[in-house]
């Protein structure tokens, strides 16, 4: 059960000290950048609501904290009406996260900053500690409403997890909604697609209110220029034989039940007869289809190749979409190379993945991941980054370019390498890669025909050399 919020009233001369709100300490050992403090501006200018969609790497996090105090500073100076007042209020701020190891990141941050470590809580599994800051997951929130209700202030980090589609985790703003309309709202997060209907009460509840792209960083110098460099590959004539018949089968299925959409294939699922049989076979195809995709060989050799002639002695970080690809990848750079990988996924737990990024760049180099690295996790300086295509998901490409490109003294530029398949979908992917980090496509077209590889290829482009 939460403290009930402590009343206003004067202290005496025989009262302990007056208690300074735990927020009111925070401190940055910096000065805020001006875009930064913009962002503040126009979130307390929107009445205090509202989201603000900032890249990677461009201290949302310290952007939350600051809100966090000018809105404490707000209401103290409209409910206070002497210092001592002001003083003896608490402002209880609820800082939500999607996943378990944001509540320690966050926690570390705060008290780096200030913030007495005894005045924050972490809210999650067995740690049940509720302070006057409490860093809690999106799931246990949602198990304990009192959280919300007797907050002053909620922040949601990547706060487009939290879409209509996601259908636990956005009962968080029902009760939202049903709480305090004044209470200070603030999201979070890198990029949010403004024309998908699966955001909209996101944007109904949280406008945006600042926007600070991976373009307007790089222009600013926040981030290191992103350099994407395509490398198609074709599959094998067995893989491209498999794949033609899988298209096909999909194709003829969807014409035969008036719909390519997986939803509406998935609720025939349910109606039996030859109907379900054919959306079961659908769903197989796609299934075998994607696999296919993920898994091709000249892609994972693609792979192979950059890290062993490009970067071999450089962290390198590489994503796909599935473990069964990055397993394959993993054993083909021993096998084919003498390289050694270490790969992070889900299932470790945090020691472990503490320990993998620690010997990362000393006991080897390419860092294998799925989607464990994308969001929030804070990784060792890296600037180069192998996407294996086939996503379709903006936010995740945002968040795995976003993991090279943080600024240092001695990074400029971060290179994004895009290996995909010719004459499948995953063209797609680049020009999302593209459209992330404001790459003109045009300008690219004539490289994407040198970049045009077999693997026989080494791989070696002059015009990549000064970065590599």
């Amino acid at each position: 059960m939460l403290n009930s919020k402590p009343s206003t009233r004067a202290s005496s001369p025989t009262s302990p000290p007056p208690i300074i709100s735990a927020i009111s300490s925070l401190k940055f050992p910096f000065k805020l950048t001006k875009d930064q403090t913009e962002a503040i501006d126009a979130w307390i200018t929107n009445g205090y609501k509202g989201s603000i969609i900032y890249s990677t790497g461009t201290g949302k996090t310290e952007i939350a904290f600051e809100c966090a105090k000018r809105a404490c500073e707000a209401l103290l100076h409209t409910e206070g009406n002497n210092v001592s007042d002001i003083n003896n209020n608490s402002f209880n701020i609820l800082f939500l996260v999607p996943r378990i190891v944001l509540v320690q990141q966050n926690i570390n941050r705060l008290t780096k900053y200030g913030i007495p470590q005894e005045r924050i809580g972490a809210y999650f599994g067995e740690r049940k500690e509720v302070r006057e800051i409490t860093i809690s997951t999106y799931q246990s929130t949602i198990s304990n409403l009192d959280l919300i209700n007797n907050s002053d202030m909620i922040i949601f980090d990547e706060v487009h997890l939290v879409s209509d589609t996601a259908t636990t985790l956005r009962k968080v703003f029902d009760f939202v909604t049903a709480a305090d309309p004044k209470k200070p709202l603030l999201g979070l997060t890198a990029t949010i697609d403004e024309q998908d209907p699966k955001y909209n009460t996101i944007l109904s509840l949280l406008p945006p209110v600042r926007r600070y792209m991976i373009k307007d960083a790089v222009k600013d110098k926040r981030l290191a220029r992103p350099v994407v460099i395509p490398i198609k590959v074709d599959l094998t004539y067995n893989e491209k034989k498999i794949y033609d018949e899988c298209s096909a089968k999909i194709r003829n299925i969807s014409m035969y039940l008036n719909t390519s959409d997986p939803k509406s294939i998935s609720s025939l699922l349910r109606t039996g007869g030859r109907t379900a049989g054919l959306a079961r076979a659908w769903f197989a195809n796609v299934k075998e289809r994607k696999n296919l995709i993920n898994c091709a060989k000249n892609k994972l050799l693609a792979a192979v190749d950059i890290i062993a002639t490009k970067h071999s002695s450089e962290r390198i970080m590489v994503f796909s979409e599935t473990i069964e690809s990055i397993q394959k990848l993993k054993e083909m750079l021993r096998q084919n190379k003498g390289i050694e990988s270490m790969l992070i996924e889900s299932k470790l737990k945090s020691t472990e993945r503490q320990k993998i990024l620690a010997e990362w760049g000393k006991e080897f180099f390419p860092l294998l991941s799925v989607h464990t690295l994308e969001i929030g996790y804070d990784v060792p300086e890296v600037r180069v980054a192998i996407i294996l295509a086939t996503s379709s998901n903006m936010n995740q490409i945002v968040q795995r370019i976003g993991r090279t490109i943080r600024k240092t003294e001695r990074k400029d530029t971060a290179l994004i390498y895009t290996i995909y398949l010719s004459e499948t979908h995953d063209a797609s992917t680049l020009k999302m890669v593209r459209k992330a980090t404001d790459v003109d496509t045009r300008e690219h077209e004539n490289k994407d025909k040198k970049n045009r590889r077999t693997i026989s290829v080494s791989g070696n482009n002059d015009n990549l050399d000064r970065y590599c």
